[in-house]
């Protein structure tokens, strides 16, 4: 299959979902085309199925604001044609199955029919799209897509609570390369570089939104580091990190602290991890708690969202209900205390890890793309 595939180039979570989904598919033979405005951040060229094309938005100063959809729409009636694609699979509803929707009606006024699939991830429906602004043309956007999918069950009912949605939303869940986490397992660990070997260590990564309650972290782990040795890893950027730097210097625990700011090697970092915090106002999937889970790490998070569905209660770690600080903190302790019982922890949150490899997941995006394709030659 000849797949366009449009998402954010960025470190967020969709955009390495959309991008690691490509890659994959391109290793099984499929031909992926994405389409974007840079590079996204894990994206490798280097397999002979993958192409990146560039979407260029001109400057005109009659524009207050370029129109991003205008340009991302022509762009892909031009791929549509020139490569003869087959689908376009649209990650967030707002602006891509957007420019999505146009395109299509471009391409059927020269005769071409493509299916276009649109994967819902959370800030396109809790955040950007529920805003009374964006409302009417997210629920337009989802309601012309071909398919429509979501993260998880948790979101599809939010979509279906927050808006007028007639379209079937189904759910793939997102999913992680438990082959690639193997493969870092066995690089050697250089975990001292981070800590003494007496020390836990705990690791929060994510983009530093207020909806991801960093001085809760902070907070968590200033009564974890009361009771035993710990350092505290803080990964990413964002609007929050430097008021979290001044709580850290306030509570006196800044030498047990390291700000990474944002990082590729996520993966060298869960390495040395013991325990992971995610006490988020709300989480649609929870893919940070996912990728640390994948690399043996137990997780303490909320339970809101779609992070019940991902974090198994008293398995693979514990869930809290959002802004119980004191709660999650002695969990937290009743995992780290004991070697033993951090040990189970992290068998456990491996084997739950497990159920969403990419090889799981995978089937059913390519059964998607082959129903939207033989539906379309049925027309």
């Amino acid at each position: 299959m000849k797949i366009a595939i449009v998402c954010y180039p960025t470190f967020g979570g969709s955009g390495v979902v959309a991008t690691e989904l490509g890659l994959e598919l391109a290793r099984r033979g499929h031909e992926i085309h994405f389409i974007t405005y840079s590079q996204p951040v894990r994206l490798a060229l280097l397999n002979p199925n993958v192409f990146y094309h560039e979407v260029n938005v001109p400057e005109y100063p009659l524009f207050h604001y370029q129109p991003y959809e205008l340009a991302l729409s022509s762009k892909l009636v031009d791929m549509v044609k020139l490569h003869q694609l087959e689908v376009l699979h649209v990650h967030y509803a707002i602006p891509h199955a957007y420019a999505g929707y146009m395109a299509k009606q471009m391409l059927l006024d020269e005769g071409i029919e493509i299916p276009m699939v649109t994967t819902l991830h959370g800030t396109d429906i809790t955040l950007v799209g529920n805003h009374p602004f964006y409302k009417p043309a997210v629920s337009f956007s989802i309601n012309k897509s071909d398919y429509v999918t979501s993260v998880s069950q948790s979101l599809k009912d939010e979509t279906y609570k927050l808006f007028n949605i007639t379209n079937e939303i189904e759910v793939i869940p997102n999913f992680i390369e438990i082959d690639n986490v193997k493969k870092e397992k066995d690089t050697p660990c250089y975990r001292s570089l981070m800590a003494k070997d007496s020390e836990r260590i705990i690791t929060h990564i994510s983009n530093f939104r207020k909806v991801k309650r960093i001085p809760d972290v902070i907070k968590i782990f200033y009564k974890i580091q009361e009771q035993l040795p710990a350092k505290l890893m803080m990964v990413g950027e964002g609007p929050e990190k430097e008021s979290a730097e001044r709580l850290c210097e306030s509570l006196g625990i800044s030498d047990k602290v390291i700000f990474f700011g944002n990082s590729n090697e996520i993966d060298k970092i869960l390495c040395f991890t013991d325990l992971f915090l995610l006490p988020s106002e709300t989480e649609s999937f929870g893919l940070a708690a996912l990728e640390a889970m994948a690399c043996s790490v137990p997780v303490i998070s909320s339970n809101t969202g779609g992070l019940p569905e991902v974090n198994s209660n008293g398995v693979s770690g514990f869930l809290s209900a959002v802004g119980a600080i004191e709660e999650m903190a002695n969990n937290a302790i009743t995992i780290l205390e004991n070697d033993d019982t951090l040990h189970n922890f992290k068998v456990n949150a491996f084997k739950t890890a497990q159920k969403y490899d990419i090889k799981e997941i995978l089937p059913l995006y390519e059964a998607l793309y082959a129903r939207a394709i033989s539906k379309k030659q049925l027309v």
